[in-house]
């Protein structure tokens, strides 16, 4: 198999072609790759350009790297190729799941195949069941597709046996699971079972097909010299507990951005079918809790009040400003039908950045980079400018300085949009 060579970016290629620079924070172009392509986790950005990075911060001395927002695993496994010592914290349980379960690539290939031919051929055995299951499960499948996924999740489940080489069976099953659904789930969180996709395959074969795929993948990235294995908990980025003090030397990552998309429910179909949530509802007690307020679902209007969650004393650098847009929201709340608590979501997100900030700078040496892919927002039409606030907490916990690299505009495809203000995203540069 054609593997990515390591000498991708020579040392006189100091910054990336301008449409990789585009897609940076996409995460499109990691569906290519060795092992970032086992499981499609939309809310990531480019695995090309954290080596490149990585590579370059290289030129400068030892690296040792952070991703508090680490997702799918993305900037840990290009540490690994790097040979950089990393670390990852990620707190939706469920994400932080899928992560580990891709760094254990390691695990010996037969063993791997073995455990996973006697989950396929026990689950052959099996009659699977289509009933008990929630009913966003039962629109997404046939009845002949869920009997298959049933019979190879209890095929799995009577045969694991929590080591490292059952977890990578567990993500072959999770991974083929929108793959075989012949209605538009979608790489995002919404799931349209009225909406019908001309190409899915049956379980059976998505599972041969995945575990052949992921198989390849380990042995071309075994035969590579790598480091040592990147670490991932399960913990929060306002905390950052794990992380000793001074550790970092360069942090890339992408914290949620402000657009109210709930990343507890990026894997609700997957969650649905193992059996972890029942219901949309259920998503706030498992996994929506512990993370970062980016969406309306965070907040509920009748139990928060805008005035307590704006006197955090940690946002007097944009205190005045933060203050008049959320006045603004609210107003604007009122003249739509939906009545969506942006004014309160845009004052905890912000509060709880930053309280990442402050953690930041505790588990950053001197001399830090730090890198947030971020894009700014304009709920009702209403301009935050999410580069620039970070950029001042950022200074107020203790940074340097800040910078804003613009590598795309935003909202500029959609004819439908409801306002024109123009967006963008790109990279927020911190100096410690």
């Amino acid at each position: 198999m054609k593997t990515r060579s390591l000498l991708l970016f020579p040392d006189t290629e100091e910054h990336l072609e301008p449409a990789l620079s585009e897609r940076s924070s996409s995460f499109v172009d990691n569906m290519s790759l060795p092992i970032h392509r086992w499981f499609r986790y939309p809310a990531g950005f480019s695995a090309v350009w954290v080596e490149q990075e990585i590579r370059n911060a290289l030129k400068q001395g030892p690296v040792r790297l952070l991703d508090p927002f680490a997702g799918a695993g993305t900037t840990l496994l290009e540490a690994e190729r790097c040979a950089v010592p990393a670390v990852g914290l990620e707190a939706q349980p469920f994400v932080y799941r899928i992560a580990r379960a891709k760094l254990a690539w390691r695990e010996p290939v037969e063993r791997f195949l073995k455990l996973a031919r006697e989950v396929r051929s026990l689950a052959t055995t099996i009659k699977g069941d289509p009933h008990g299951y929630p009913p966003l499960i039962q629109k997404c499948y046939p009845k002949s597709s869920l009997v298959e996924l049933d019979a190879l999740k209890r095929a799995w489940l009577n045969l694991a046996d929590g080591t490292p080489t059952s977890e990578l069976v567990w993500l072959a099953i999770t991974a083929i699971l929108r793959t075989c659904s012949p209605v538009g789930t979608a790489p995002w969180q919404y799931i349209l079972p009225k909406k019908g996709k001309a190409n899915f395959q049956t379980p059976f074969v998505a599972y041969d097909l995945h575990v052949h795929a992921m198989a390849t993948d380990m042995r071309c990235r075994q035969q590579e010299t790598w480091g040592e294995p990147a670490q991932i908990w399960q913990e929060d980025a306002r905390q950052c507990k794990p992380i000793p003090d001074a550790w970092a030397t360069l942090v890339l990552t992408s914290p949620p951005y402000t657009n109210n998309y709930d990343y507890a429910d990026a894997t609700r179909l997957e969650m649905s079918f193992w059996g972890e949530v029942q219901s949309w509802s259920d998503l706030h007690a498992k996994a929506r809790k512990y993370l970062i307020r980016s969406c309306t679902q965070h907040v509920a209007a009748d139990r928060e009040e805008l005035d307590r969650l704006l006197a955090d004393p940690s946002l007097a650098p944009i205190g005045a400003e933060l203050r008049s847009v959320c006045q603004k929201l609210a107003q604007e709340r009122e003249r739509h039908a939906g009545r969506k608590p942006y004014h309160l979501m845009i004052a905890a997100y912000f509060s709880d950045m930053a309280k990442v900030w402050k953690a930041l700078r505790r588990v950053t040496a001197p001399g830090c980079r730090v890198c947030f892919v971020v894009g700014d927002s304009a709920p009702y039409g209403v301009h935050v400018p999410v580069d620039r606030w970070l950029g001042e907490l950022a200074l107020a916990a203790g940074f340097r300085s800040y910078s804003f690299e613009k590598t795309r505009d935003r909202n500029v495809k959609w004819r439908n949009r409801k306002h024109r203000v123009p967006l963008h995203e790109g990279r927020l540069w911190v100096n410690g």
